[in-house]
């Protein structure tokens, strides 16, 4: 599906109000997905936090789809906004777009999305992705936010969907000796579940401000 700028279906202000608001000098959009948010010693972090939850809690589902079809950085904002508020209603456009992985850079905020809905339907959902991705060792998409996402829901779940992908020799080892002409670090499967252990636990935190 082509991207539509908000502007063309009247929902224009939604980018200056959600997307490029700025922190420190970044946008929302780039602290996002930096993850400044997550040191303690970055002095905007309770601004920031505080505003992120009262978006989430109050924009509406029209204006988020209205960033969902619009380029990467809405659609990351807006995934990230999904996340934090727990909306799964939007659980089947989340997953739409991260298995067409249509731009870049949005993909892991689809991940935190599923990842904080916590059920076994965001869990299948991550595993089609990985095994779509997986084995596409030319290509490096988000295949470790997924994994890492994966890993989280196991733990919370009881289940072991991740256990055939990481199996020594398995396709996360293969996907990462594959792309790693393409100038990657390595990266370990605990790795990534401690990183969206940490993003989640840190949006737990947020809805207790």
């Amino acid at each position: 599906m082509p991207s539509q700028h908000p502007d063309q279906i009247g929902y224009g202000h939604v980018v200056k109000s959600y997307v490029t608001r700025t922190y420190g000098g970044l946008p929302r959009y780039l602290v996002l997905n930096n993850g400044r948010f997550l040191s303690p010693r970055w002095w905007h972090t309770t601004r920031f936090t505080r505003h992120l939850i009262a978006d989430a809690t109050a924009i509406t589902d029209e204006e988020l789809e209205a960033l969902l079809g619009y380029e990467w950085r809405s659609r990351l904002t807006a995934a990230w906004l999904i996340g934090v508020d727990r909306r799964e209603r939007f659980r089947a456009r989340i997953g739409d777009l991260l298995l067409a992985s249509e731009v870049c850079h949005s993909g892991g905020a689809y991940c935190f999305a599923l990842a904080r809905f916590g059920t076994h339907m965001d869990a299948e959902i991550l595993t089609a992705y990985l095994d779509r991705y997986l084995p596409r060792t030319d290509l490096h998409y988000d295949q470790p936010a997924a994994l890492g996402a994966l890993l989280r829901l196991d733990a919370l779940l009881g289940t072991h969907h991740a256990n055939r992908f990481t199996e020594p020799d398995g396709l996360w080892d293969e996907w990462v000796k594959g792309v790693g002409h393409l100038g990657y670090p390595s990266q370990t499967p605990a790795e990534q579940g401690r990183w969206a252990d940490l993003q989640c636990e840190f949006a737990n935190g947020w809805r207790r401000l």
